[in-house]
């Protein structure tokens, strides 16, 4: 992994194409600005593991619920 300091205000530059400014910082929050090319999706990690069924590798896996199925004319589990 690469790590970079930034102030408020500076940038860097990905691949000719792809700028990351530091817009804000407020505590511990940094508000990043990000300029790329339509065809570059840009996702924060949460979403991006949302939408590719990934859970975060921190996170712990829930036990399956158990699902009950009922015959025809059966009566409900309880």
């Amino acid at each position: 992994m690469l790590v970079l300091s930034r102030k408020k205000n500076e940038s860097i530059v990905i691949n000719n194409d792809i700028t990351i400014t530091v817009v804000e910082i407020r505590g511990d929050k940094v508000r990043l600005g990000i300029v790329a090319p339509k065809e570059v999706p840009v996702h924060r990690q949460e979403v991006y593991e949302a939408i590719h069924g990934k859970q975060p590798a921190t996170a712990p896996v829930a036990a399956p619920t158990p699902v009950v199925v009922n015959k025809p004319g059966e009566a409900p589990a309880t």
